[in-house]
This record gives structure tokens, sequence and C-alpha cells, in this order.
């Protein structure tokens, strides 16, 4: 009689078992496993979405949002903000450039060879169908060489047409068709409220053509441009700006310019949600003086002020004259400067308390009320005197 040896040895039944499922489950295996991937697969849109989304505007057209149309919903899978969201990128994203300034340096043996070199990159965007580019001034600083390139990667050189420091803007020139070139609707930034929801598009870190979102944290700041001079009313926000975004757009909710991307709040130099952008008041202001002139002229009094820490010394609030240019508007309204008495003490004369009955505490204060205002605008001045304030009415000169 026959032995069954797995009767005599019944682990070797289990051993058994075991290596086949091993290699059963070695042979499957690979048919059921997900192939790992080294970059993540390519969303497609559903079919049944895929008309619903906003077409890119044909080449040539203005960038017309259909916002009524976008807050019907997509059969509860995008959210009417999303659908509006989706529909002003589509109409404002052709508009918006990379814009690459490059510099001439010198290199190799005794510094004989001359390279261009990229300087630094930023955004910009399409003003009007000459080819008029809107951008800021720090981006293209210095530049020998600058290009500016499209979202379908189509690029031209570009020349600087005008720049405002004062400002941080500049405007920029290409020779492109007229068909490719969609301006960008121009809204009012003096209508702007806290909350409102604005969206920035530009190239961050080289990647082109970047949506954000957020929403106006703050209005009436100022930050200080190159010059030292002080850029009023400008908008703070959360929507995320980063090296590159500067000179891009921000908008509202309509798809309108209402700022112009310029600084970020950061000790890192990276997005920490303070943003700001120059107010599109002031680009409305200022970008057809640098189209049609070169530079910009301000509205000014034709007066030298003193410096605030010299009024405060004299227990005194506002913006006390220091000099009256002759033949200047203040010379002509009677206004006087600081003045030396008969024993040699100095006399303060008039010092700016308002401005049509907008209270001046500074020189910033009286520069920010001017900055609102064009050459030949009346205005009218509130002066202290020998401790009396009197009104006076005078025409604003045209500064440089």
């Amino acid at each position: 009689m026959k032995t069954d040896p797995t009767a005599k040895f019944p682990w070797l039944t289990l051993v058994l078992l075991i290596v086949f499922l091993v290699l059963a489950w070695l042979n499957v295996a690979p048919m059921v496993r997900p192939r790992l991937r080294t970059r993540a697969p390519r969303t497609e849109v559903a079919p049944y979405l895929r008309s619903r989304i906003p077409a890119a505007p044909a080449p040539g057209t203005a960038p017309v949002l259909d916002i009524e149309g976008a807050t019907n919903g997509v059969d509860g899978v995008l959210r009417d903000s999303e659908r509006n969201t989706i529909a002003i990128y589509h109409a404002v994203s052709p508009s918006v450039v990379s814009v690459v300034n490059r510099a001439m340096v010198r290199g190799g043996f005794f510094g004989l060879q001359v390279f261009e070199v990229p300087q630094g990159t930023g955004s910009g965007f399409v003003w009007d169908r000459k080819g008029h580019i809107i951008s800021n001034y720090h981006v293209i600083h210095q530049a020998t060489a600058i290009t500016v390139t499209f979202a379908d990667g189509t690029s031209f050189p570009a020349r600087i047409v005008g720049a405002a420091p004062d400002y941080d803007l500049a405007v920029l020139k290409i020779d492109a068709p007229a068909d490719m070139l969609t301006p960008v609707h121009v809204g009012a930034s003096r209508n702007l409220r806290v909350g409102q929801t604005v969206l920035a598009i530009g190239n961050p870190f080289g990647l082109d053509t970047t949506l954000t979102v957020g929403v106006v944290s703050a209005l009436g700041r100022a930050i200080t441009a190159m010059t030292n001079r002080r850029i009023q009313d400008v908008i703070q926000t959360d929507a995320a700006i980063n090296p590159g975004n500067s000179g891009g757009p921000l908008l509202n909710s309509r798809g309108q310019l209402i700022g112009v991307n310029t600084a970020i709040l950061s000790p890192s130099g990276a997005y920490a949600g303070i943003g700001f952008a120059v107010p599109s008041d002031t680009v409305s202001r200022v970008v057809p003086q640098l189209i049609n002139r070169g530079k910009v002229s301000r509205a000014g009094l034709g007066v030298q002020l003193l410096p605030d820490h010299v009024t405060r010394r004299a227990n005194v609030e506002g913006a006390a004259i220091m000099t009256v240019i002759s033949g200047g508007a203040a010379a002509g309204a009677g206004l006087k400067g600081v003045e030396q008495t008969r024993e040699g003490h100095l006399r303060l004369g008039d010092i700016i308390v308002a401005i049509n009955s907008n209270k001046v505490s500074s020189v910033e204060d009286l520069s920010a009320e001017l900055d609102r205002l064009q050459p030949g605008d009346t205005a009218t001045l509130s002066c202290l005197r020998d401790e009396e304030i009197r009104e006076v009415s005078l025409r604003l000169q045209e500064i440089d």
C-alpha cells in the first residue's frame, strides 16, 4: 500500500499552495497594476462640456464677454462664477504677452566680445490695434533689446515708445498685423470696492498666460517707484502675483482692466498674499501721453516745498512753500515762500493745508492730490499765513 507523502507531511501541502499562489500573482499582477507615469495624464474635457466652454474670440474681434449667458451654470457641474472666469480667461488671455528684456554685456578677453543676455522677464498686454503694448517700466529698464511673445508663440521685436518711471509704466510698439491684436477693455478703478473679485493674467516664472483669482484687499495704497516718488491710489489684491507677473493686467469680473500688476510685498520675493497694481484710472491718463509725446506731464503749482520734518519743527501741519518760482501759477496767485527778516530769522510764508477741500498734512498729501489733477485744471488752495487761513484759486501749470 502506497503512502501519500502529503498525508505524512501536511505542512508540505500548505507550502505548495503558497508557492502556487505567489506564482499566479506574479503572472497576473502586471495586468491589473496601474502603470506609473512620470508626468500627470492629460486632462480630457467631457464631450458634453466642450461645446459649453466659451471659445477663444476670432482674431481681430474685441473681447466681448457673454456675462449674462455665463451665469446660467452648466448642468450643476460649473458654478456661475466659474463659467464667468472661464469666459474672461478665453477672451483676454490672447491679449496678454510675455516681455523679455535683453541687455548687451561685454565679455571674453579684454571685454572685446559683446553678448546679448536676458536681463529680465515680465508681462504686458495689448492696448490698441496699432501695436502698442503696456508693461511696467521696471520690466524694460536698461533694455537694449525687447521681445514680445504671444500665447501662441508668435514673437515680435519691440521698441520703447515712452516711459513713465514715476508711475512704473511703459509703452512698447510692435509691428504686428492688426487682425491678431485684441485690445484689453479698460474699466474704471475709481468704482472699485474692497471685496470685489479680480483676476490676474501673466507669466510668473516664465509660465505663460497663468490665471490667478483673488479679491480687492484694499484701496488707496501708495508704493514707491524706482524714482522714489510715490505711486498713489494703488490697488492691493490677494490674487497671486509672482516674479514675471509684472506688467500684466488685473481684471474685474467683467473682464475689464482695472490695474497693471506691478509689485508684491514679500520677505522671500515669492507670493505672500499681498500684491499691488497701478490703477486703471492712472493708466488711462498716463498711457495716451506716452503714446503721443513719449513722456508724462504733471499738474503743478510752480513752487518748491520745505521738507516735512522742517515744517513739523515749527509745530505746523501742512505743505510749507519754500520758494515761489517766478512766472509760475503760485506767483500769479500771490503765494509766498519762506522769507528772511531784518534780524536774520526765517519766517514761514504760505502753508497749504487743503486743496479742493481735501486736507493736506504733508508734502506727500499735496503730491497725491495734484497727481489726480491735470495741467490747466483750476484748484482752490487753503493756505495758512500769519495764523489766518485764506482761499486762493489758481490754474495748475504743466511740469515735467
